[in-house]
């Protein structure tokens, strides 16, 4: 536009000069685009607000997910003992490896490498074998003729996808139970695979004196509104905006740009051309405004810094967040003890605990079974890399709190220090630092 301004400038500077009336025919009033810059706006303003409120409501989205699996983390760490520790690893696993796995299907940027690729030769003990998770578009022309031939002729002609590999060493994969991680793998949405697992997961915890269908039903409750998100994140990310109204927007933009030098030369002459040049850029840049934002899962969203934000919430900094279950407990254990003991429904508790005691007895076998699996996963999770990351965060805070009570201790005054946190064994087996 800037050069095509230019050009008219100087044609129209040489016309003035030579045919004085040619050069007023070059020459256009500002009615016309009076009268369109009216209709142009209101397409400009209705396409940046229809976008602006597709990237809210992502943005709300993510929200949502980064609160219902705080939630969750929560009530998986209050209901640990009557669902037992080798279940809430895996669900805990599972809730961190989520948003990874979203993340991937709306916006494929996974590092993965076809099965055929000479440049990149896997190795099978550490990597693993899959499929290429993408969310279709509604405008995809390919899968669009495929399903149309499909419901005409009743026959599937879809090509075959290729194998591709990933290292099951990175992030989400050695975030995933061994025994989910084929499965998950292979299934074709894999979100929504996490989320039927820990369904699954919810359903087997037995019921209990502090668990009940009630429990059950809350925490299998913020499993469906993380089954809901992966709907609205696909909503917004298939479901694009109207070709025609783009095209229509972009037309009238360069029709109403390219006859805009003729209504500036007659006054600005030679400045007609940095004088395009500005409102070009401008005009151009709340369209490009509005059309990089369309879609907000393609950039716009830091959605690495969100799964980052919900993988430490969930595994990170489980060391430090367990202690405050652990005070709770002990509330509620001595709160319930002294509420019994004063209570005149005794009872009706005692009745009810040999209840509950004669269903655990038939499943005294279950137990044992369960006991050392627990034991084996005991020993995966204290060696899996998370873990490691969290300790050594912890020696480095004793370090230096072992540094800042020497300074302290050569002073006159003396000063009471913080408690060392203990260890996320200590926690478990139920000790005192």
């Amino acid at each position: 536009m800037s050069c095509w301004a230019g050009f008219l400038s100087v044609l129209y500077r040489h016309l003035s000069i030579t045919n004085h009336p040619a050069a007023k025919l070059m020459c256009l009033t500002s009615t016309p685009h009076s009268l369109m810059s009216s209709a142009l706006s209101l397409l400009l303003v209705f396409k940046t607000n229809s976008a602006y409120q597709r990237f809210a409501e992502g943005r709300k989205i993510w929200e949502n997910i980064i609160n219902n699996s705080r939630d969750m983390y929560r009530m998986l760490n209050l209901y640990e003992n009557e669902m037992g520790r080798a279940k809430r690893r895996r669900l805990q696993r599972l809730l961190a490896a989520f948003p990874y796995l979203l993340r991937h299907r709306i916006r494929p940027n996974l590092i993965m490498y076809r099965v055929d690729d000479e440049e990149n030769v896997r190795n099978p003990e550490h990597s693993i074998v899959l499929y290429q998770d993408k969310a279709r578009n509604d405008l995809d022309p390919e899968a669009a003729a495929v399903a149309t031939q499909e419901e005409n002729e009743g026959k599937s002609r879809r090509k075959r996808r290729p194998l591709y590999w990933v290292d099951k060493r990175t992030l989400p994969w050695r975030l995933l139970p061994q025994d989910a991680l084929e499965a998950c793998a292979r299934s074709q949405n894999r979100p929504l695979w996490v989320c039927d697992r820990m369904a699954h997961e919810l359903r087997s915890i037995p019921d209990g004196p502090c668990f009940t269908s009630r429990e059950r039903l809350t925490l299998i409750g913020k499993v469906e509104k993380l089954s809901n998100s992966i709907g609205s994140c696909e909503r917004i990310h298939q479901t694009a905006v109207p070709l025609n109204y783009a095209r229509h927007s972009l037309r009238a933009l360069s029709i109403w740009l390219f006859t805009l030098p003729l209504c500036l030369v007659s006054s600005l002459e030679l400045a007609t051309a940095p004088a395009v040049f500005l409102v070009s850029w401008l005009m151009f840049g709340i369209y490009e405004i509005g059309y990089s934002i369309e879609d907000p899962f393609q950039g716009t969203l830091r959605l690495s810094v969100l799964c980052d934000t919900i993988r430490r919430d969930v595994l990170a900094d489980e060391v430090i967040r367990s202690t405050a279950f652990e005070n709770n407990e002990e509330d509620t254990v001595s709160s319930s003890s002294s509420s019994s003991s004063s209570s005149s429904s005794d009872n009706k508790y005692a009745s009810e605990q040999q209840m509950f005691q004669q269903q655990s007895n038939t499943n005294d076998n279950d137990q044992d079974l369960q006991e050392e699996e627990e034991e084996d996963d005991e020993i995966e999770y204290e060696s899996s890399p998370v873990v490691k990351e969290s300790r050594n965060v912890l020696k480095i805070d004793k370090t230096q709190m072992v540094k800042k009570k020497k300074k302290k201790s050569t002073g006159g005054t003396v000063v009471e220090e913080l408690p060392i946190l203990p260890s996320k064994s200590a926690i478990w087996e139920g000790k005192r630092p």
